[in-house]
């Protein structure tokens, strides 16, 4: 799982370095995300720009990384689109998550 870490101001943009976000490698992007806010990153933009699928299995997975910033931190979903984007809106979850198109726009709901 290759997740990317750039540092700006207090925020933690994770770039996801994968076409594809499955069962397979669920587990792995989990725990991941999870080090990754254990050492204190949990004002997040996760960007998924580069995801041409994504499952429930990862949606799962998503949503646990969510409960684990909870009311600490805050985290920001970048790039959702295509097949992945109709996912978060098949299952509502563009509700619960916080989506962007932009990296610009992103940043501001930190503001």
């Amino acid at each position: 799982m290759n997740i990317n870490l750039q540092q700006d101001n207090g925020l933690t943009t994770a770039t996801l370095d994968e076409t594809r976000l499955d069962a397979s490698v669920a587990p792995d992007f989990k725990a991941a995300m999870e080090a990754i806010i254990q050492s204190g990153n949990n004002q997040l933009i996760l960007d998924i720009s580069r995801l041409s699928f994504m499952d429930s299995s990862s949606l799962g997975a998503m949503v646990a990384v969510l409960k684990q910033v909870g009311g600490t931190g805050k985290m920001v979903v970048l790039g959702a689109s295509g097949a992945v984007l109709e996912l978060f809106k098949l299952t509502r979850m563009d509700r619960i998550f916080t989506l962007s198109d932009n990296l610009e726009s992103a940043k501001q709901h930190f503001s």
